[in-house]
């Protein structure tokens, strides 16, 4: 991202990345040593960094608020998930969100649907959908092969 855009996305996120029902995604394991919270803040970087270079207008604080919010399930899904949690996380996460920072439209089908293809009849439906989506998959195949936290790894 550009200096720029990088001062927007922060603008954009700040409030809602110090909210202390968010900072509570610090205290569980997305993959590997990457917590949810970290996970989500790449997806979001990631999805706004794809916006900004693919030139995609989009509402950007939805997208923003979107995949900050998308692994908003607020436990440990390797101890307490069932074994379908691709399938169940979305609509848990997009619940308690919503309750918690009342979602949008758009940002609740986004966290909804970010799981396509796994949930193959429920497709993003909208530009902050699939950015979401698709930036999801890039983290998460970065977290998932590398299972470190070292940031030097993450892709840009």
């Amino acid at each position: 991202m550009t200096v720029e855009e990088e001062t927007r996305f922060y603008r954009l996120s700040g409030e809602l990345i110090q909210d202390e029902r968010l900072l509570q995604m610090k205290n569980f394991i997305q993959h590997g040593r990457i917590t949810t919270y970290d996970h989500c803040l790449s997806v979001a970087r990631k999805a706004f960094s794809l916006k900004c270079s693919m030139k995609i207008s989009c509402d950007e604080k939805a997208l923003i608020r979107a995949a900050l919010l998308h692994d908003y399930f607020l436990y440990d899904w390797h101890e307490y998930g069932d074994h379908l949690h691709g399938y169940h996380h979305p609509y848990i996460a997009a619940r308690k969100a919503d309750m918690d920072f009342a979602l949008t439209a758009t940002e609740k089908k986004a966290i909804m649907t970010h799981m396509w293809p796994l949930t193959l009849f429920h497709p993003p439906v909208s530009k902050v959908g699939w950015l979401l989506t698709l930036a999801d998959k890039m983290v998460s195949t970065e977290e998932t092969l590398f299972k470190r936290a070292d940031s030097s790894l993450r892709l840009r």
